[in-house]
């Protein structure tokens, strides 16, 4: 799974990267994203002058549109890339609603004797990337608008298989028109771009424990420890 991320690139640096155009969120750094926050996310739609992208703030953690309760996007922070094609939570999603959340590294935990270490995951380059997501519109009976979002997750490469079983999916630069494109709509293609991200390509290192509490959220959670 992937419960905790970083982004610290700035709004302008993730606009020149995915071609974004029109007005740019606040985009503070992070480098300890936790579920139930307001997370960047690049969309595609079509507009007068023809498809764009934009940026926009979504909250981590999916909430179908037929659901009764929000708080049902606790539990849907990812979505397996094996069953997010056909499962109702997010099947909607996976046909048009895809997305990409940019982020420069993430979190995993490993069990060892006296607890769980945790690890970041990096590309060697630290350069930001994206991870597939799917977003939804989610409306109550009184009108109140909520705009949510997952990261989808596949099995893990040789780096993060020694930490956990699973990964989010990363895609890469060339895959980034078709997961956007929300005319496309044919699953096996789709799916087929939910691949571990190369193993060559990326670093890990443990860090401290800092890490684990979500309010935490400085430097000190991506520094090195022995």
């Amino acid at each position: 799974m992937c419960g905790r991320y970083t982004l610290t690139a700035r709004a302008e640096t993730l606009a020149e990267m995915f071609d974004v155009k029109g007005n740019l969120p606040e985009l503070p750094s992070s480098y300890n994203v936790a579920p139930g926050r307001e997370v960047a996310a690049v969309l595609e739609d079509d507009s007068e002058g023809g498809v764009q992208r934009r940026l926009e703030m979504l909250r981590w953690g999916l909430i179908p549109a037929w659901a009764d309760d929000p708080g049902i996007g606790y539990r849907m922070i990812n979505a397996r890339s094996e069953t997010a094609p056909t499962k109702p939570s997010f099947r909607r999603a996976f046909r048009n609603r895809r997305c990409l959340i940019p982020a420069d590294g993430f979190f995993e935990w490993k069990k060892e004797d006296g607890g769980k270490q945790p690890y970041h995951f990096r590309l060697k380059d630290g350069e930001p990337f994206a991870f597939a997501g799917l977003w939804e519109v989610w409306k109550d009976p009184d009108g109140e608008t909520i705009r949510s979002c997952a990261i989808l997750t596949t099995e893990a490469n040789a780096v993060v298989g020694q930490v956990h079983a699973r990964m989010p999916v990363i895609l890469p630069v060339e895959d980034h028109d078709m997961w956007l494109d929300s005319s496309f709509e044919e699953k096996d293609p789709l799916a087929e771009l939910l691949r571990p991200y190369p193993a060559d390509e990326m670093e890990a290192y443990p860090v401290s424990r800092f890490v684990n509490r979500p309010g935490n959220d400085d430097e000190r959670c991506v520094e090195r420890v022995a």
